[in-house]
């Protein structure tokens, strides 16, 4: 495509997506003070975002006072684990949702305390923010993770049932198919690539009929969004593709534009962006 085609088509879709579109952002941001630190908040503003879902904030609402944590013009939340320094999700949205929903409720007592999910409600679509638990610290987070994955597959089951369209975004902690992980060989025995890990995703696609909005658009291999702070996996692009975005069947032709953003660092996490031709 030459220079003048290119450019028209970049800002005809924008004047689409200003019209009749929805742009949503996920982005694990492991200490969003520190995200803050390394540009984070700079690069969002000019992203334009309608919802932008936050995971892993490592902060608590009382130490979040800075006006850099609520942009201008957006209705921020933020769900705080009560452990210091610990897990929390959040979110930044353009217009001010019907009802914000912190927590997963009634028995998820111990979930809630980890500050794992949130979600925005508008009209008759809801944007979460989730945080599923990581087992990579060994065998008893294991079995907290199992666990999660266990209750939350009714949760999920009970939302297909609502009268309502989801899109879940977050670091789900798993990756999916070989084409999603640099190393498929040597991790299978590794907490988020286990096989009873990838078959529960495979129960969310195949059987609840939760639709993978990124590989809608992109089949492509090396589409990481994750990498190891270990060893030079981040400059050899030993990644894993571990933040979704899941939506419901409805969405899926929907679905527009994806793009992970590499440009610049804000955590071991990179940005995910996914633009739908549905708004809030």
């Amino acid at each position: 495509m030459d220079r003048t085609l290119f450019i028209g088509y970049y800002y005809a879709r924008l004047f689409v997506r200003d019209l009749f579109g929805m742009k949503i952002i996920t982005a694990n941001v492991n200490g969003i003070r520190s995200a803050a630190k390394k540009g984070f908040f700079d690069w969002l503003l000019k992203q334009k975002a309608d919802v932008v879902c936050l995971q892993e904030i490592k902060a608590q609402n009382h130490q979040l006072v800075d006006e850099v944590f609520y942009p201008k013009n957006y209705h921020t939340y933020y769900f705080e684990a009560q452990k210091k320094g610990y897990s929390g999700v959040g979110l930044i949205c353009k217009q001010k949702p019907d009802k914000v929903i912190f927590g997963l409720g009634e028995g998820w007592e111990d979930m809630d305390a980890e500050g794992r999910y949130i979600q925005a409600d508008f009209g008759k679509l809801s944007v979460a923010s989730l945080y599923l638990p990581s087992g990579s610290s060994g065998d008893e987070r294991q079995q907290i993770k199992f666990s999660f994955m266990e209750r939350f597959f009714e949760t999920l089951k009970v939302m297909r049932r609502k009268r309502r369209d989801y899109i879940l975004c977050g670091d789900w902690n798993i990756v999916h198919k070989e084409i999603d992980i640099k190393n498929w060989k040597s991790n299978q025995k590794n907490s988020g690539c286990l096989p009873e890990e990838r078959a529960w995703l495979d129960q969310l696609f195949d059987t609840l009929g939760y639709v993978d909005a990124f590989r809608v658009v992109n089949q492509e291999p090396q589409q990481y969004t994750w990498w190891s702070n270990r060893g030079q996996a981040w400059a050899n692009n030993v990644g894993w593709r571990i933040d979704y975005q899941l939506v419901s069947p409805k969405l899926k032709d929907r679905v527009r534009f994806v793009s992970i953003y590499k440009d610049e660092r804000f955590s071991d996490h990179a940005p995910l962006t996914i633009e739908y031709d549905c708004s809030v």
